[in-house]
């Protein structure tokens, strides 16, 4: 980081100290105590037998160095790839196993999609760290609540909304390797009956090289770096007690450097852009024991690239958009009993070429929700769903789970799930096939949880079974439903509190065939990870994390051969000195990176070092 930057940094946190007033301090919930939102039932999570993780304020605060990629690619049995390389390389998901694309994000727990692109999967790099509240992280199949994709599991990120009465500004400026500045600004506040959220976010790297020099070579690689900014609003109006409209705004513009393959530079014009715009609004209607939810979302993503194969130039666009139409309605049976009831209406546009096809996706969906009956808790659940080109198909989900004593709950899950085949698949330029059939899987879920000493100490074990079959592949005459894969792990999650130390960490496990093959292409069947913290003073927090990612498999396209490529480690340190009462936090991030590249020829990696400092302010 440059002495420019560092003296503009300052600055900003001088300036806002001048004119800070003191911050609100923030209550603490046991875990059990939390509120799970996904489930679109309020549950708690000592009421559940879903496997749920919860990344909390506390956590993203001190998480202002890293990208949501980076975040989520620590979580028990998720894998990122690309999460730790250059920032602006494309982002996969791949979650217990499952191939990407097969894990639903939802941002306020609405439906994200992107139809423009061939796997219709949301693209992590929109979303930056400092627009986020908390992250509820659902595992296993959840098709019965949120329909196509949710094969794997669900990612719902809810966003900062408007704070206590008055006005409070929030933001982010840092500076680090690879001259990479990210500065972030926010104003949230209410007043009677009205409340608000506005944020923008600027990104800018100069990156690294997305293409290694071939063995041998001196040749300088030109850095891919990328630049992006986004922006996000939400209201609240509270039109009498029982009666609330929440709309939204979001917009995001990225544009990514990239190479023409493993060893060659692309051209100075080889850029991948990314622009997305959504708008809609939740809206909620309270009545003595039940409610009525209704929300709505559209969403446009275009993709815009110009890259260079082999040395021709090659231009690609995609446009697409959706509209998502969810209502359902909840209802307190008696202090025992809930129930769910939802109609989701989907509708997407691709614009590729010439085409502009479309298509329909409607649902019914309902849940019984027994809970706090003695010991035992049960989820029961089923969905229709009608596809104006497959027609139609259905899930199921049975989630029963037992508090033997309050310090020790077992749980389990049968489910299936679907993915639809997305618009590229039906419609698109090549190998589209109009008699593709949704893929299924058969999911199966089982584990126990022990929380001692007022959740000082906590573990939480679970295994897990997916079948899927009628999965999509792009064969030699196009896309067809010919194969199946099979995967089953387990993840072990331990976590220590004790005076001003904390410490968690995770172990998954994850095997699957994929028809003859024993192994998931780029899915380490071992991944280990730790995380150490100490709050050493009352203003100085410090930690340090580590994660560990074993062999893995990957296709040379070149030879057509599968290659096994190396485990890794990475190593990080983050430290957060508090000032002015905190209302200004000094932040230090620094960390190993991994850079992997993957293309038609070869699959390699460079080892890097990144570092982050900055501040953050929270001023009323």
């Amino acid at each position: 980081m440059n002495k420019k930057s560092i003296l503009v940094a300052a600055s900003l946190g001088l300036t806002q100290l001048i004119i800070s007033q003191s911050a609100s301090a923030q209550d603490s919930l046991q875990l059990k105590d939390v509120v799970i939102s996904a489930t679109k039932n309020d549950q708690k999570q000592s009421q559940t037998g879903k496997v749920v993780t919860i990344i909390g304020k506390e956590i993203l605060d001190r998480s202002h160095g890293k990208s949501l990629p980076e975040l989520l690619n620590e979580q028990a049995g998720i894998v990122v790839s690309g999460a730790t390389g250059n920032p602006g390389q494309n982002k996969s998901v791949f979650f217990r196993g499952a191939a990407s694309g097969y894990t639903v994000v939802l941002i306020d727990g609405i439906v994200q999609n992107d139809p423009s692109g061939n796997g219709g999967a949301f693209d992590l790099r929109q979303f930056s760290i400092d627009q986020i509240d908390h992250i509820e992280i659902l595992r296993g199949g959840q098709s019965t609540i949120y329909g196509s994709d949710a094969v794997a599991g669900v990612i719902n990120i809810i966003t900062k909304k408007g704070g206590p009465r008055g006005n409070t500004i929030y933001g982010v400026a840092s500076a680090g390797s690879y001259e990479s500045y990210k500065g972030t600004i926010g104003l949230n506040g209410a007043v009677e009956g009205f409340s608000y959220n506005v944020n923008y976010t600027h990104t800018k790297t100069d990156g690294i090289s997305e293409a290694a020099a071939p063995a041998g070579s001196t040749a300088a690689m030109d850095k891919d770096g990328f630049k992006a900014d986004g922006v996000n609003a939400n209201f609240g109006i509270q039109l009498d007690k029982n009666f609330s409209v929440n709309p939204f705004l979001r917009y995001f513009y990225g544009n990514y450097k990239i190479d023409e393959d493993a060893f060659v530079d692309g051209s100075l014009d080889n850029h991948s852009i990314l622009k997305q715009f959504s708008g809609g609004f939740n809206s909620i209607y309270k009545f003595n024991t039940g409610k009525i939810t209704l929300n709505y979302s559209y969403e446009k993503t275009s993709n815009d690239s110009q890259s260079s194969f082999m040395g021709f130039p090659s231009n690609y666009s995609s446009e697409g958009s959706i509209n998502i139409v969810d209502l359902f309605y909840n209802q307190k049976i008696n202090n025992k009993l809930d129930l769910l009831l939802g109609l989701d209406n989907r509708d997407l546009k691709l614009i590729s070429g010439t085409n502009s096809p479309k298509t329909n996706i409607f649902a019914a969906y309902g849940s019984l929700f027994l809970h706090d009956l003695s010991i035992f808790n049960l989820e029961v659940g089923g969905r229709y769903n009608k596809h104006d080109q497959y027609g139609e198909n259905y899930t199921y989900t049975v989630t029963p789970s037992i508090n033997i004593i309050k310090e020790v709950k077992l749980f389990g899950t049968v489910s299936t799930a679907f993915k639809v085949p997305t618009l590229s698949m039906l419609f698109g330029q090549f190998g589209a096939n109009l008699n593709l059939k949704p893929e299924k899987s058969q999911n199966y879920e089982a584990g126990a949880s022990f929380s001692f000493a007022d959740e000082k100490f906590n573990l939480r074990l679970v295994a897990f079974k997916r079948d899927l079959k009628d999965a999509i592949l792009y064969g030699a005459t196009g896309y067809d439903n010919v194969a199946s894969q099979k995967d089953k792990g387990f993840e072990i999650e331990p976590s220590v509190k004790l005076n001003i130390f904390n410490f968690n960490g995770y172990y998954a496990y994850v095997e699957g065939t994929n028809g003859t093959i024993n192994y998931l292409i780029r899915r380490p069947k071992h991944t280990f990870g730790l995380n150490a913290g100490v709050q050493a003073t009352e203003n100085l927090y410090v930690s340090a994390n580590y994660r560990y990612f074993g062999k893995r498999f990957d296709t040379n396209f070149s030879t057509y051969a599968v290659e096994e490529l190396p485990s890794y480690k990475l190593l990080s340190a983050y430290a957060e000195y508090a000032l002015f009462n905190k209302r200004v936090k000094v932040f230090f991030d620094a960390k190993n990176i991994l850079n992997e590249k993957y293309n038609e020829f070869i699959g390699y990696s460079t080892m890097g070092f990144n570092f982050n400092a900055g501040l953050s302010f929270n001023i009323r």
